[in-house]
């Protein structure tokens, strides 16, 4: 389904990054009305992709429609029932696996402006995204409090409430029998971009909930791509020779190469492979080698000065990616590295990371390699974002 083929659902985007889980729902019928983002870059990477500038329609009311700022200064009252969806991924430094580990404490927690955007729009399904340190133990009851407020948005903390306080308020309303006002039935889901075909091993949280006059419940599938099978196919099938890849460079490593030990040419696995770095950059020229080749391509240029340090190795061809980091100090860490067989590294360029997180190959970044590769490393994969958003929109569409 091509985002031209769908207009017919309206939604609104929080924390929209450089669009990934914009793209990807889009690319599922949900034409975002508005994304609001507080990073210039982001917003300049935004407008270039998406500003259509129709003739006939006002400006105000155009898709895609940029809002540069901070999201709490943004009213969703005149969106009220208007939308099929409100989606985002506030801010994930408070939970990442990489970060310090504040959450409630930490003010760039954005989720409860999240909620509010659900409470003033009430939108018939919401999808928001964040990292798979969200669901840490030590971040357990948070977890749950998030679900709480979003399954009940109008029960908002009174003045000087704290959230374990609020938290108990919230649970008791939820295993009362009487719940009167807004509601929404929430479901949430880890899910490893790779089992779904996304050549990166990149875990997401999602919370998925649909109004309760929806009368809808979301059930996604686990993917239907394994490394089982990516295994099978790098020992008895013709993933080697489709790719072209000499016989010195045909190297499995760590658990891969545990589970090739294991394997039975009989047994092949029932799912498809999980896709690589390879697959996803093959048709790229080398930048550091092909320079003049690879400057014609958009966003495709070496970077140099990739160093591998302990627990940032790179990433070996012939799996997926380790997850692009955006890095807690600005600057993207070993993880945004490729590593060939000869153990050779170097960066990743912006187009190759693009490819990583399934982003159109006509798609452009703005700043300098450091900030486009914080925009990419903070983004959902738009494949996954489209896995998602078609699983809620067939939802909606037999709820109706």
């Amino acid at each position: 389904m091509s985002e031209q083929q769908s207009h017919s659902k309206k939604s609104v985007e929080l924390f929209a990054g450089a669009g990934g889980l914009g793209i990807g729902l889009a690319q599922a019928g949900f034409i975002p009305q508005m994304v609001v983002e507080n990073n210039r870059w982001c917003c300049d990477t935004l407008r270039e992709n998406h500003g259509v500038l129709a003739d006939d329609i006002p400006e105000a009311e155009q898709p895609w429609r940029v809002v540069e700022g901070d999201v709490r200064g943004v009213d969703f009252r005149p969106f009220e029932e208007k939308l099929d969806l409100v989606s985002g991924g506030p801010p994930c430094q408070p939970f990442s696996m990489g970060g310090r580990h504040r959450a409630y404490d930490d003010a760039r927690d954005m989720f409860p402006q999240a909620v509010r955007a659900v409470r003033e729009a009430k939108p018939k399904a919401f999808v928001f995204e964040n990292v798979k340190g969200l669901t840490r133990a030590a971040f357990h009851d948070y977890f749950t409090y998030i679900e709480r407020q979003l399954s009940y948005p109008e029960l908002v903390a009174k003045g000087g409430e704290d959230w374990m306080d609020h938290l108990r308020r919230l649970n008791k309303h939820h295993t009362s029998r009487s719940k009167p006002g807004l509601k929404y039935n929430v479901i949430t889901k880890l899910m490893n971009a790779a089992n779904y075909g996304i050549p990166q091993r990149r875990e997401r949280v999602l919370f998925v909930g649909f109004r309760s006059d929806i009368n809808a419940e979301w059930s996604p599938d686990d993917g239907k791509y394994t490394q089982q099978a990516l295994v099978w196919d790098q020992q008895f099938g013709d993933y080697w020779n489709r790719l072209k890849v000499a016989k010195k460079d045909r190297k499995l490593e760590g658990r891969a190469a545990q589970m090739a030990k294991r394997l039975s040419k009989d047994e092949k696995p029932d799912s498809l492979p999980w896709r690589t770095t390879r697959e996803a950059i093959a048709d790229l020229p080398d930048p550091e080698t092909a320079t003049t080749r690879a400057e014609a391509i958009s966003d495709h240029r070496f970077q140099p000065g990739a160093k591998s340090y302990p627990g940032h190795t790179g990433s070996y061809l012939d799996e997926p990616s380790k997850t692009l980091k955006a890095g807690v100090h600005g600057v993207p860490g070993g993880e945004n590295m490729l590593r060939r067989a000869d153990g050779s590294i170097r960066y990743f360029t912006v187009r190759e990371s693009a490819r990583l997180q399934t982003f159109p190959d006509g798609y452009r970044f703005h700043g300098a390699w450091s900030e486009c590769m914080r925009q990419l490393g903070n983004a959902v994969p738009a494949e996954l974002a489209r896995v998602v958003g078609e699983s809620v929109a067939v939802k909606l569409e037999t709820a109706i």
